[in-house]
């Protein structure tokens, strides 16, 4: 048998799981419902006899995240596909969809989200054996979740008969919008409805054919963006300007809903697609008294809860059906029941500029990461990481200069065409204007502590001269 070609879409942010999710680190990233990422459960599914190398298509932006975190998987090392913007999942899926077609127009791509769980993996097997069937039949196959409660936030699926080709697949009768909660109660209670999970099961050449024939926009833009693609380092980066051309819209609008050859497979696998802090709670295992408490966390005479904290000890007491997040630079408190209107008030932290809606306190980079400490007048203290065998760009500044303290490995710095080893507790002066750069040597990671000074310490006051990543 021809093997399956997962394709995992790691394009979400994640907006509702702030402020932990946040566009700089969104939910894929993190551990939610185990010690791995959600990205690594993903790719962890789709290992083994039947499976091939998969296809990542991520944000430019996360290359290295989703690159450093899968080699940590078992999965073979992945094609990444890198979107210079997001333009929502039809553009991502026409990407996939035409680099393998031009290997293998008959191969049936699995695609899926990045960031759902899924408990019952053997029972999701069986299902994608049924969808692989309909999808050489030349359908388009979506996994619908049966109901468990009228739920609100996902779309529904009217499942229609039984294909004759296909024993276990239905044809869709219809898609629905997130329903209200009458009409939510109503799908459940008829039985005929799907949660619609977003995972889908077709060839590459059906794919195409129907990306041509109702969204040929998209098509075009992004075959365009696939010839001017180039490879660097592991990844294929799309054309940025092809790729800008596309219309930002979703599979489900640009094709399912209009063509015929959509299919449902009904699945019970334990989905979520840990749309909101409350659906975390209902993922999690859970206390006597209903709590879920993850983290430094303490909790008093409180039912219901979600509690979580990244670092900070969390205190609650007589809370009943809330949910508590706590991270170094936020906290989020709020009824378990308004879980859906975290989007709002990201909005509002947007509309306002502040740096939280959007950024963590640590910054990921190629080379490892960065995290404020203290800012002042005129001064801020940064603890820097640096990856073994990794170095930051050649670079200067123009209104600061910079103190760099060793507190663990070995650094090699570059100033001004000298080369300069440090060990710890070590310590260099980079003088305002000076050309530097900050090396790795070693074979562990390498920590230190950096002050600047000057007049402006933003993050754009940066020339890079030369840069590993290819970084401008």
């Amino acid at each position: 048998m021809v093997a399956i070609v997962p394709v995992i879409l790691s394009g979400g942010t994640g907006t509702r799981l702030w402020p932990l999710s946040r566009e700089s680190y969104p939910k894929q990233f993190w551990p939610l419902v185990s010690d791995r990422t959600m990205l690594q459960e993903t790719a962890e599914r789709a290992v083994g006899p039947g499976f091939a190398t998969p296809i990542v298509v991520c944000n430019e932006a996360h290359r290295f995240l989703v690159a450093e975190q899968l080699r940590a998987t078992s999965a073979a090392t992945p094609r990444i596909l890198l979107e210079p913007v997001g333009r929502n999942s039809a553009p991502a899926i026409a990407a996939a969809a035409l680099l393998q077609q031009a290997e293998d127009p008959g191969a049936v791509l699995w695609l899926m989200a990045a960031d759902a769980a899924i408990a019952e993996v053997p029972a999701l097997h069986a299902a994608l054996e049924r969808a692989v069937t309909a999808a050489r039949a030349g359908r388009i196959v979506t996994f619908g979740m049966q109901p468990t409660a009228p739920e609100t936030g996902y779309g529904y699926i009217e499942a229609g008969p039984e294909l004759a080709e296909a024993p276990g697949v239905r044809a869709v009768a219809r898609f629905v919008e997130k329903p209200d909660a009458a009409k939510a109660a109503d799908f459940l209670a008829g039985g005929r409805h799907l949660w619609n999970s977003g995972m889908f099961v077709a060839t590459a050449a059906t794919l195409v054919a129907e990306l041509e024939r109702f969204a040929p926009e998209v098509l075009q833009a992004v075959g365009v963006a696939l010839e001017g693609a180039k490879r660097d380092l592991d990844f294929v980066r799309l054309g940025a300007e092809a790729f800008k051309a596309a219309p930002a819209i979703s599979i489900d609008y640009a094709v399912m809903e209009k063509t015929e050859r959509a299919a449902v497979v009904p699945a019970a696998i334990g989905w979520s697609d840990l749309g909101s802090w409350a659906s975390l709670w209902e993922a999690a295992p859970r206390d006597a008294a209903g709590n879920v408490a993850q983290g430094p966390v303490e909790l008093v005479d409180s039912q219901g809860c979600y509690v979580r904290s990244e670092g900070i000890l969390t205190g609650v007491v007589g809370l009943t059906d809330t949910v508590v997040v706590t991270t170094e630079d936020a906290v989020l408190v709020m009824p378990r029941g308004r879980a859906q209107d975290v989007k709002l008030l990201v909005d509002r932290l947007r509309a306002s500029g502040r740096p939280e809606a959007t950024q963590h306190r640590r910054v990921y980079r190629p080379w490892g990461h960065y995290e404020g400490l203290i800012q002042g007048d005129r001064f801020q203290v940064k603890k820097i990481q640096v990856r073994p065998g990794q170095k930051l760009s050649l670079q200067k500044h123009f209104h600061r200069a910079e103190h760099w303290v060793v507190v663990n490995g070995t650094a090699v710095v570059h100033r001004d065409g000298e080369d300069i080893l440090l060990r710890e507790n070590e310590s260099v002066y980079l003088p305002l204007g000076c050309v530097h750069r900050l090396e790795n040597p070693g074979m562990i990671p390498l920590t230190l502590i950096e002050v600047q000074v000057g007049a402006y310490l933003g993050e754009d006051d940066i020339v890079r001269l030369e840069d590993t990543y290819g970084r401008s």
